[in-house]
């Protein structure tokens, strides 16, 4: 047998463990946030430890859904190495012991529960919105003056509701002060826009690009299982002296009425920047998922007309999504992927920051594959007989890949694509 001297060293809670929960699990694990319990120390991760095996070794945590396939490396990947899995394999096959607490890390901290660290402003909601138990609940927005006297950056951000359990989504975009998108709503009072003329319903962007412009632009966002988007130390969103804020909420009712009053942190820059961030999207407003159709699949692409970088990316589906494929397109027809998840979890929606951003020239393009899942066979699908076009409602659909990109800081926002994107439009405001 093999003599004591030369077994390997027992796997314990606080040598080898924490560090990896800490790394890997606290920011959605501990309380406030989307996990489901708190695996802070070692009697809140002591009963869970064999469902923790389970779920790591099924690769079902730490959530991570971009395939190597895209043959990209992100910055933000939690996945696990094998090392690493074994550690937790063995440390339960041991019995899951505690260990000396001598050897525990340092606590990880998290500012008053953010995870930019501490905002130098916070953006709130005026005043609570009622969420009812059933229903639904339309897209609400909220104007709130941003009270910036002078052009000001904006390094990082983040969107925490009130009751993540009842938010969709939400989204914080700035106005221009001499932009006309929504200028016939008072500030802070919640509101359903009304359609523009020969619509019942506005589209999901409330037409912010058809009466304003580019300029009135989306700053951050917030899905659940979504981290705050990085960004790079010489980058960072502009908000114009003078604007607005204009915060769009999507409350889905969680069978039990509750109370919302969501908050946005902003870190912001000392200086100018080397470089601007705007987000932008891929999109494709006009599909028709078949009633039934397991592999429904649907394309859209942008076209650049000015060199742009790529920072990060995101796919975007809702209940019936299955897999989304993006890529970059050269002038010659040369291919690279951006991501690839073979995987969607509507649950988790998640922004993939690339380790080297990806640069586009001028008549390069973005290309997205999307593919729905609209049979019986789908368990999370609301109705299989339906069928299903681009609409703000989880029951109906969307096909859209989120970017961050890099600009130059004076660069026309308008002269960035070949054509204006235009919002997708759902099938009731085009019907009704």
């Amino acid at each position: 047998c093999t003599p004591a001297i030369f077994a390997a060293p027992a796997v314990t809670f606080y040598k080898d463990i924490e560090p990896l929960l800490q790394s890997r699990c606290q920011s959605c694990h501990r309380p406030g946030e989307i996990g489901p319990m708190p695996l802070m120390n070692y009697q809140q991760v002591r009963p869970w430890a064999a469902a923790i095996k389970e779920a790591v070794l099924s690769k079902k945590m730490p959530p991570w859904f971009a395939d190597g396939r895209a043959h990209q490396q992100y910055n933000d990947d939690p996945s696990l190495t094998g090392a690493e899995l074994a550690t937790i394999e063995n440390w339960v096959a041991s019995g899951a012991p505690e260990g000396n607490l001598k050897d525990a890390p340092a606590p990880r901290r998290f500012v008053g529960g953010w995870n930019i660290g501490t905002p130098d402003v916070v953006v709130e909601m005026p005043q609570p919105y009622a969420v009812p138990a059933s229903g639904t609940v339309e897209y609400t927005y909220i104007i709130i003056p941003s009270g910036f006297t002078k052009d000001t950056w904006v390094t990082a951000a983040e969107i925490r509701p009130g009751t993540p359990a009842s938010m969709h989504h939400a989204i914080l975009f700035t106005r221009t002060p001499g932009s006309k998108w929504l200028r016939s709503y008072p500030a802070g009072v919640p509101f359903v826009p009304a359609p523009r003329p020969g619509q019942k319903v506005r589209s999901s962007d409330a037409d912010r690009t058809v009466e304003g412009s580019l300029a009135d632009e989306w700053l951050v966002g917030y899905a659940p299982g979504q981290r705050p988007w990085p960004l790079p130390k010489d980058t960072a969103y502009l908000v114009k002296a003078g604007s607005d804020f204009v915060l769009q909420l999507h409350y889905t009712p969680s069978g039990k009425a509750s109370s919302d009053r969501t908050r946005i942190g902003l870190v912001l820059s000392k200086e100018r920047p080397a470089h601007r961030a705007l987000v932008a999207g891929v999109a494709n407003g006009t599909f028709a998922i078949p009633p039934g159709d397991s592999n429904h699949q649907v394309e859209g692409s942008s076209t650049f007309a000015s060199n742009v970088k790529v920072l990060a990316a995101s796919p975007h589906m809702h209940l019936r999504g299955r897999a989304m494929l993006l890529e970059s397109v050269d002038a010659e027809g040369a291919r690279q992927g951006v991501f690839d998840v073979p995987r969607y979890d509507f649950n988790w929606q998640q922004m993939y920051s690339l380790s080297k951003p990806l640069t586009m020239t001028k008549g390069s393009k973005l290309e997205m594959k999307a593919w729905f899942d609209n049979s019986r066979n789908n368990p999370n699908n609301p109705d299989p007989t339906a069928t299903v076009h681009w609409g703000d409602q989880t029951y109906e659909e969307m096909a859209l890949a989120v970017l961050i990109i890099q600009i130059d800081t004076d660069q026309d926002l308008e002269a960035i694509f070949e054509r204006p994107q235009p919002a997708p439009v759902s099938v009731r405001a085009a019907k009704e």
